[in-house]
């Protein structure tokens, strides 16, 4: 009989549902240590999205806190530190907030959602009303922090009010923790009231974290460092922890041995180099980590799915807008789009990285752009940084799926602004002129952003020329133009029916590895004829077939056709 595995702990922030309800867990205890050893009052930690930031905030939390079940530490790294653990397990009163949920069009709403965000939290030590420690007036003070018709005068005070009750009733210092602080900033640009919401939270932590004698100490996390001008003013006591830092750079994702550790407990050990391929790569400080996202979800397909293939999971939780700006930035500028290629083709770029910026100035230079990639997580540093220049890469297949995407995307945007050319590429595919499709593609190829990359199958590389094609055919609304569609004996590339009604194109594309571009082209044609995709058409009544073998290397091509019908032309 199979052992019962535990449950894969997908989404599961709560560091104690996680450990009470039998989920498997990566264990990151020994933060609780190294940050106890490390000391600062004020603690940030920067990291990109989905690699455990909120766990790693709710289990200080639970080790911290006078309430809740000390025993979902048994076992566990930190359990093993028996003195640290009796001066400081459950012997704190502990204040966490996560300001990730504020999210919305205007100042007035945004602040409402962030003054119930208060009350929810303020609400938790609703004790303090019968506390005799505390006179009336304090109460009183309580109960504004229980108003969700709360001044921003109230709101501002709040953390640094309910810590100094706090210390008051149990008669110990406070530990706060701020989860993702910097999301209510990003969102507040992004709909236009981004002054008031930076003052708004100027005063939430200013208050709270620098002028606060109730604070034992602090810790705070978010995907970027904010400038210290712009929101920590006269925060003498800041630790930022960023990616770049080698101290705590264990503690967020999966290491490899972690990885390893997990696909050997559920017996998916042959998926080992499919992960580290698409989800591992990301280097933060010293330790090459994965994507505990991407890592994860892989591992719940490929538990009942033992072919499951490698997906993007990171991309699906984020707009990746970074990369999309970034993208567009190409234009005319040749040097940038020269450096996007050598970034998706697995190689580095060097650039200075400015790692305190303000949401306003993220996108008003492509400086700024490569810094916000850099610390989002889209680009990872490679070896040590020398200074602020870091040696930039792409962390993986999974990332780089996203730049080319973008790139694509990009593409078609800009191909349908040219439809005379689309529309000049269309007619002499047409009239198999052979020679005119080559030059024009090889004129579209020069002016987008190549994929080349050694590391990637052969089969991706054509993706990318393929999906090229299918970018310029777009043009022509009245055509029929299908993709990959079963044939014969196999697959074509791309077929199309022009609006004549008596014609079939059929188009295989292929990349020449090694640059020999004739004999690709003589192999595309060859498949064509093995495939019997010509007697498909024929069978439907299509009287003229025009063949075309389409071979590409960087950004080279070489068309080669065969005729059903007036076989010489365009030859």
């Amino acid at each position: 009989m199979k052992m019962l595995k535990k449950k894969l702990p997908i989404g599961i922030e709560n560091f104690e549902k996680l450990r009470s309800d039998d989920f498997y867990y990566v264990d990151k205890t020994g933060l609780i240590r190294d940050l106890l050893n490390n000391w600062g009052e004020v603690n940030l930690f920067t990291r990109p999205r989905r690699f455990g930031k909120t766990l790693n905030m709710s289990m200080l939390e639970h080790f911290f806190s006078l309430d809740g079940d000390k025993s979902i530490f048994d076992g566990l790294e930190i359990a093993g530190e028996k003195a640290l653990c009796e001066e400081y397990m459950g012997k704190y009163p502990v204040v966490s907030i996560s300001l990730k949920g504020i999210d919305a069009r205007t100042y007035e709403t945004a602040f409402q959602m962030a003054a119930m965000t208060l009350n929810s939290v303020a609400g938790k030590a609703r004790y303090l009303l019968n506390s005799d420690a505390l006179d009336e007036q304090e109460k009183a003070g309580y109960r504004k922090l229980l108003d969700d018709n709360m001044s921003e005068g109230v709101f501002g005070n709040g953390l640094k009010r309910l810590s100094e009750l706090l210390e008051k009733h149990h008669g110990t210092k406070v530990i706060l923790l701020i989860d993702e602080y910097d999301v209510p900033l990003a969102k507040a640009h992004t709909n236009g009231y981004y002054d008031k919401m930076i003052s708004l939270i100027r005063s939430l932590l200013g208050q709270a974290l620098k002028t606060n004698g109730s604070l034992k100490f602090a810790v705070l996390t978010g995907c970027l460092r904010i400038s210290k001008e712009s929101i920590f003013t006269g925060l003498n006591n800041l630790k930022v922890l960023s990616i770049a830092d080698e101290r705590f750079d264990e503690y967020f994702g999966f290491t490899d041995g972690e990885v390893r550790e997990l696909l050997a407990y559920y017996e998916i050990e042959e998926h080992y180099e499919k992960i580290k391929t698409w989800y591992d790569g990301y280097q933060f400080g010293n330790v090459e980590v994965y994507c505990p996202w991407d890592v994860l979800n892989h591992c719940d397909r490929a538990r009942s799915a033992p072919d499951a293939q490698p997906e993007n999971y990171w991309i699906n939780t984020s707009s990746n807008d970074a990369v999309k700006k970034f993208i567009r930035e190409t234009g005319n500028a040749a040097m940038l789009k020269r450096e996007i290629e050598h970034l998706v083709a697995g190689e580095t770029v060097t650039k200075e990285i400015r790692q305190e910026l303000t949401y306003p100035e993220i996108y008003q230079t492509v400086d700024n752009i490569w810094s916000l990639l850099f610390t989002t997580g889209y680009l990872t540093q490679r070896g040590n940084a020398e200074g602020r220049q870091m040696k930039l890469a792409i962390p993986n297949l999974a990332v780089r799926d996203i730049f080319v995407t973008q790139i694509m995307e990009y593409f078609k945007e800009n191909v349908r602004e040219d439809g005379e050319t689309l529309n000049r590429f269309c007619d002499a595919l047409q009239n198999g002129e052979a020679k005119e499709v080559e030059r024009i593609f090889t004129e579209y190829l020069r002016r987008t952003i190549s994929i080349r990359d050694t590391a990637v199958r052969k089969e991706m590389k054509e993706n990318f020329y393929h999906g090229v094609l299918l970018g310029i055919l777009g043009v022509k609304s009245r055509w029929g133009v299908t993709s990959n569609r079963e044939m014969g004996e196999g697959y074509a590339d791309i077929l199309a029916e022009p609006d004549t009604g008596d014609m079939g194109i059929i188009i295989e594309v292929k990349y020449a590895h090694d640059g020999d571009l004739e004999s690709a082209c003589r192999e595309a044609l060859k498949q064509i004829e093995h495939t019997g995709y010509e007697d498909d058409l024929a069978d439907d009544g299509i009287e003229k077939i025009l063949k075309y073998g389409i071979a590409c290397y960087k950004k080279r091509c070489r068309v080669m056709l065969e005729a059903g019908v007036n076989s010489n032309a365009g030859a």
